[in-house]
């Protein structure tokens, strides 16, 4: 006869409700460490997506997804030119923030240097790569376009042609692919009002300089875009990405390139670290202290609730000790319904995780070695938890079953 399921059975409502509240308790603990797997998986996606070997930034700039970087587009011709560079491409990296039938979209622009890059690598869910090289894009399906939907973007408008999936930036927005031309022209769409004072402000201060003054026909040039006139550099780009030769030193062609006054290098692992000790750093520690705390919380919770437990059979134990039952029956019951408790209780936070994590603005991923981990703690809470259950009902003296 096992004395634990038996006294399940007797109150097996309370039993219930109580395994309920802690598997609820158990999922958020779970939750907890889904997100913050999610934040570090969100925050190297793109990095390790792309696969490149080396980045070249703005000088003294942490990369475009830490921090804004400009870099000339003529860069990729200079590192086509170093010893061990097989290929470099363009780059672009921002974010932007739309209103959508009513609603805020925000939206993480990467653009791929085409015709080299054009999205055949992503991992599409329907549609295809790009095939042109305007008004064409990528998105990923948590923006929630639709295949062959148009959204206006400054000026012009641009079709959905490709679905991705899991694609998300480090701010957990949706990615979205274009051209790097297109990207740009998104980046630094300005309205048209804007322009025209611009223009304006470039011709008063033409004829206000002396050069303006010897040749007025100078001037003119002011009201010409700004990519046509040779005193205005070109937009400029997030960053190079660079893939070396094979059997090339990654170390040695980042030292060549590293060697430039004006940009930095790094490597794709190092640009992955600087990611995870920086933007989301904080964010991970944060997530990281209250996994920490809500395990503490579960385990208080457990004692107590096992200890309550405890406290509603005193008599019931007090009874199997006058009647002669070893103290290890006794303990034994108040020990196997500790573990009972913690494992009927995993098990339901697993399956309602399953159902409520999907629906976080976050990704939640729960990793096998997580849960194992997890299921082990909570495996440790339970024989902890039951030790406060166990030193009570060793307190009890026999002779209380004649007193109720």
């Amino acid at each position: 006869m096992n004395l634990a399921i038996k006294d399940i059975r007797h109150n097996i409502g309370r039993f219930a409700l109580t395994t309920v509240g802690v598997g609820m308790l158990l999922m958020v603990v779970m939750g907890m460490g889904g997100i913050y797997r999610g934040i570090i998986e969100d925050a190297t996606l793109l990095v390790d997506e792309i696969g490149t070997d080396l980045w070249i930034v703005q000088r003294n700039t942490r990369g475009p997804f830490a921090e804004v970087s400009r870099v000339p587009a003529n860069l990729v011709h200079r590192a086509l030119a170093a010893p061990g560079v097989e290929s470099a491409r363009e780059f672009v990296y921002h974010t932007i923030q739309r209103e959508r039938e009513g609603k805020l979209i925000r939206i993480a622009v990467v653009g791929l240097s085409w015709p080299t890059d054009k999205g055949e690598a992503l991992p599409l869910v329907a549609g295809r790569p790009l095939a042109q090289n305007h008004f064409e894009m990528i998105a990923d399906d948590r923006l929630g376009l639709k295949l062959g939907e148009q959204i206006r973007l400054g000026k012009e408008r641009y079709t959905v042609v490709g679905i991705t999936e899991n694609m998300i930036g480090s701010s957990g927005d949706g990615l979205a692919f274009f051209t790097v031309s297109d990207a740009l022209d998104i980046q630094f769409d300005v309205p048209g009002e804007a322009v025209r004072l611009e223009r304006q402000a470039r011709y008063a201060r033409g004829t206000l300089s002396e050069l303006g003054r010897k040749q007025p026909a100078l001037t003119e040039t002011a009201f010409l875009k700004a990519s046509e006139i040779p005193a205005i550099g070109p937009r400029q780009i997030s960053a190079v990405m660079i893939t070396v030769l094979p059997g090339t030193s990654v170390r040695t062609v980042a030292s060549t390139l590293g060697g430039w006054s004006d940009v930095s290098v790094y490597t794709t692992t190092g640009q992955r670290e600087l990611l995870l000790k920086g933007p989301v750093e904080k964010v991970r520690r944060q997530i990281g202290l209250f996994r920490v705390l809500l395990t503490i919380i579960a385990g208080i919770i457990m004692a107590l609730i096992l200890y309550t437990l405890t406290l509603d059979k005193l008599h019931d134990i007090a009874l199997l000790k006058l009647i002669g039952a070893p103290n290890r029956r006794i303990l034994g019951m108040i020990l196997q319904q500790a573990v009972l408790l913690g494992v009927v209780g995993f098990g339901i936070a697993f399956l309602l995780g399953l159902k409520v994590f999907p629906r976080f603005p976050r990704r939640v991923i729960l990793t096998n070695d997580d849960l194992l981990q997890l299921a082990a703690i909570v495996l440790m809470i339970s024989v902890l938890s039951s030790v406060l259950g166990i030193w009570k009902a060793m307190r009890v003296e026999p002779n209380e079953a004649l007193a109720g």
